[in-house]
C-alpha cells in the first residue's frame, strides 16, 4: 500500500448522485417493529408488553451482558406486541411493534447524561444504545475500552464513506461539522487518548473544507486540535485496517485488533451521535439514511425512525418509478439483499437502495482464468480464487491456510473477475466453514 492511496484498490463509479441533498426528516409512521438485537453480540429481554404505553426514548429491552445495549421506542404510542422474528441476517431475536399515536412524546427519562470521568463517559454512551453507525453495529462503549494492556494514543475518525451510493456521513459533516468535531474531541478527552485524525476521500471537498474550518475553530478556541486528512479516491479506503495504515502507517497484525497498534477507529456519525447525546441526552432513535437506486423516484437523504419498515420509508420518500427487482440494504459492495419490504430499519443501516431489473440482472459464471486480477485488488493480499475454490471443495485446512479470517469481505475480488465468478459470496461461506471447525474443535478438545 502506497502513502496516502491504495496501491490494491479498485474504483467503482461512486454514483453518489445525493451527495448534495440535505437530509429529510420523515415522519408520520403508523407503526415501528424494532428488533431488541441489533448489534454484535448479546441482545436485550424485552421490558415491556402488549398494551404498555410507551414514549420516544423509553427503554424497551434490557441488557442480556456487558457488551449489549439498550433499544429504545422511536415513536411514542401502544405496544401492539411482543414476539420473535427472523432478522434479515437470519438469526431470531425478540420484536417490539408499537402502534403510534402521532404525538412524538419524549420521555421523561431522557435527560443530558452527567459525565464527570472515563467511567461515567463510557457509561453514557453505553446508555445512548449507541453502536457503530458505519455499518459494523459493534458495540461502541466496548471498542472505546480496549484491554488496559492496550495503549491507545490515536482516535482515527473515519469518514471515507467510500461505497458507492452511500452519502449519509457526507450530509451529516456538511450540516454539523462543528459537532462531528465536538463530538471526537470528547471521546479522545474521556478515552485518554492523545491525537486525533480525520480520513476523508478527496471526493468530498466540501465536506473536507467543512471539518478543517471546524477543526481550526475548535482549536482557536482551545478545545483540542484536530488533523483533517484528505485521501485519494478509491475502494476500500473506510476498512477500518485499510485506513488505519493509510493514516498511520500501522499494520494491525493477523487476527488482532486496532488497539493492537494503538489505535481506534470510529465513524464520523457515530461521533456526532456521542456529541449531540451529550448535550441532549436523546438515545439512538434515530436513523440516518440514503436512499437510491435506479426505480426510486426521489433518491435523497433521510432521517427515519428506527423500527421503520423499508416499504413506509420508501413511500414516504415519493415512491418508485419502476419496478423494484433488488433491494440492498446498504451499499452495492458490502449490502445484503432482502427478500421483504416489510423489514424494519435498524440501527446500522444507512442506506436502502433499490434496483431495477437491469441493475439487479446478475452475470453467470464462467470458470477462473487464473488472471490474478483479484490477487492485485485484494487490500489484504489474499489469493481470492484460491480461497473461493477452497469454499467451494468444503476444504476448511486450505482456508485456514490462506488466511480466510483475514478477508474483510469487502467485494473487490468479486467486481474485478472477468470470469464473473461469486467470489465474496463464497468466501464468506468459507469464513462460516472455519469458525465452525474452530467450534467443533473446541468442543472436542473440551470434552477430551
Amino acid at each position: 500500500m502506497k502513502w496516502l492511496g491504495l496501491s490494491r484498490a479498485i474504483h467503482p463509479a461512486d454514483k453518489k448522485g445525493t451527495a448534495g441533498l440535505a437530509i429529510k426528516p420523515l415522519t408520520g409512521f403508523s407503526r415501528v417493529t424494532i428488533p431488541l438485537d441489533m448489534q454484535i453480540g448479546p441482545g436485550c429481554e424485552a421490558i415491556v408488553a402488549k398494551g404498555d404505553h410507551v414514549d420516544i426514548g423509553d427503554p424497551l429491552g434490557k441488557p442480556l451482558g456487558a457488551w449489549c445495549v439498550p433499544v429504545h421506542a422511536s415513536v411514542s404510542g401502544e405496544v401492539e406486541s411482543v414476539k420473535k422474528e427472523i432478522l434479515s441476517d437470519g438469526t431470531h431475536t425478540q420484536y417490539v411493534t408499537i402502534i403510534s399515536d402521532g404525538k412524538d412524546t419524549v420521555s421523561e427519562l431522557v435527560k443530558k447524561p452527567v459525565v464527570t470521568d472515563r467511567e461515567s463517559f463510557l457509561e453514557a454512551v453505553r446508555a445512548s444504545g449507541l453502536v457503530g453507525l458505519g455499518g459494523a453495529a459493534f458495540p461502541t462503549h466496548i471498542k472505546l475500552n480496549p484491554p488496559p494492556d492496550k495503549k491507545v494514543d490515536t482516535l482515527i475518525v473515519n469518514a471515507a464513506e467510500c461505497e458507492p451510493y452511500i452519502t449519509t456521513d457526507n450530509r451529516i459533516i456538511l450540516e454539523n461539522a462543528d459537532d462531528c468535531i465536538a463530538g471526537a474531541l470528547a471521546t479522545a478527552h474521556w478515552c485518554g487518548i492523545e491525537t486525533v485524525v480525520i480520513g476523508i476521500e478527496d471526493n468530498k471537498k466540501e465536506a473536507a473544507a467543512a471539518l478543517k474550518e471546524a477543526a481550526k475553530r475548535a482549536k482557536s478556541e482551545g478545545r483540542g486540535t484536530v488533523e483533517v486528512k484528505v485521501l485519494p479516491t478509491s475502494y476500500p479506503t473506510g476498512a477500518e485496517k485499510v485506513l488505519i495504515q493509510l493514516i498511520n502507517g500501522r499494520i494491525v497484525p493477523e487476527g488482532g485488533l486496532p488497539a493492537d497498534v494503538g489505535v481506534i477507529v470510529q465513524n464520523v456519525t457515530t461521533l456526532w451521535f456521542i456529541a449531540k447525546y451529550l448535550e441532549t441526552g436523546m438515545p439512538l432513535v434515530k436513523k440516518w439514511i440514503t436512499l437510491d437506486g435506479g426505480a426510486v423516484k426521489t433518491p435523497g437523504n433521510f432521517e427515519v425512525p428506527i423500527g421503520g419498515t423499508i416499504e413506509e420509508v420508501i413511500e414516504k420518500a415519493g415512491g418508485l418509478k419502476a419496478e423494484a427487482k433488488k433491494i440492498i440494504m446498504g451499499g452495492p459492495m458490502m449490502g445484503v439483499a432482502v427478500d421483504d419490504i416489510t423489514r424494519p430499519i435498524l440501527k446500522h443501516n444507512n442506506a436502502i437502495l433499490v434496483f431495477t431489473e437491469e441493475e439487479a440482472t446478475l452475470p453467470e459464471e464462467s470458470a477462473c482464468i487464473q488472471c490474478g486480477r483479484c490477487f492485485r485488488a485484494c487490500p489484504m493480499k489474499l489469493m481470492p480464487a484460491a480461497l473461493d475454490k477452497a469454499a467451494r471443495a468444503n476444504n476448511a485446512d486450505e482456508l485456514e491456510e490462506r488466511h480466510v479470517l483475514n478477508c474483510i469481505e469487502c467485494g473487490s475480488c468479486t467486481y474485478v473477475c472477468p470470469a464473473k465468478r461469486y467470489l465474496v459470496q463464497n468466501i464468506r461461506n468459507g469464513k462460516a466453514l472455519v469458525r465452525a471447525a474452530r467450534a467443533a474443535a473446541r468442543e472436542k478438545g473440551g470434552q477430551s
